[in-house]
């Protein structure tokens, strides 16, 4: 049974954040239509000025072009901060095309990820996604749906072994073992119960409990790794 296609979410876009480009750059909406013209995008001013009333939403194709013609980055058209894997796409002037080929995953398997806001690819691949659309190790986790995974395989570290973690973990963070291991084994440390068999760390030297994953995190950060934390 063949897939319908989703409906297209509307792109985040702000009119006033459109208007004040268009007015800093003292161009017309005439001059903006001419600039998008040159990106590709052929469309009428009328266009532009139903944009900046907020009477009409752009594409995401004339999105981009619009960013280009009024030479600011598309984040700064959203009038939000990016959330969405879509978001952070268009924020690096991509179509799902593009990003799915950068990455290295076919085109199906990225859109699916778009729209259902989860990613179960390898840790090879969840870092060129996160090289691609320029995400941060922290938010890759959040805007792939891994929040939750991450939070019950620090628990199990913290109860467990980490050594038998590594490697689920690494799936989810995307940083060499090498790496990885050194902040499993600090965190386990810091957060076995006093007076559990293995502990290394006088009970009067522990820091108050605190999310697992925060500090999971502030570990992770001290680190070198490939993409910022």
């Amino acid at each position: 049974m063949r897939r319908r296609p989703s409906t297209p979410l509307p792109v985040p876009f702000s009119p006033r954040a459109a208007r004040a480009h268009r007015a800093g750059l003292g161009l017309t909406p005439d001059q903006v239509a001419e600039g998008m013209a040159a990106h590709g995008v052929r469309l009428l001013p009328s266009h532009v000025v139903a944009w900046e009333a907020g009477e009409m939403l752009p594409s995401e194709e004339e999105f981009i072009a619009l960013s280009r013609a009024l030479w600011c980055p598309p984040a700064q058209l959203m009038g939000i901060a990016p959330a969405t894997l879509r978001d952070f796409r268009l924020a690096r002037e991509l179509n799902r095309e593009q990003a799915a080929h950068r990455i290295g995953v076919g085109a199906a398997t990225y859109a699916r990820a778009e729209e259902t806001g989860r990613w179960d690819a390898d840790g090879e691949q969840g870092l060129a996604l996160a090289h691609v659309l320029g995400l941060p190790l922290r938010v890759m986790v959040r805007v792939t749906g891994r929040q939750d995974a991450l939070d019950r395989l620090l628990r199990q570290v913290v109860d467990g072994r980490w050594q038998a973690q590594l490697r689920a973990v690494a799936r989810v963070v995307p940083v060499p073992h090498a790496v990885l291991g050194e902040v499993l084994a600090e965190l386990q440390d810091e957060y076995l119960v006093p007076g559990h068999w293995g502990s290394t760390v006088p009970d009067t030297a522990r820091p108050p409990a605190r999310p697992l994953a925060e500090r999971f995190w502030e570990l992770l950060a001290r680190r070198a790794t490939d993409v910022p934390v």
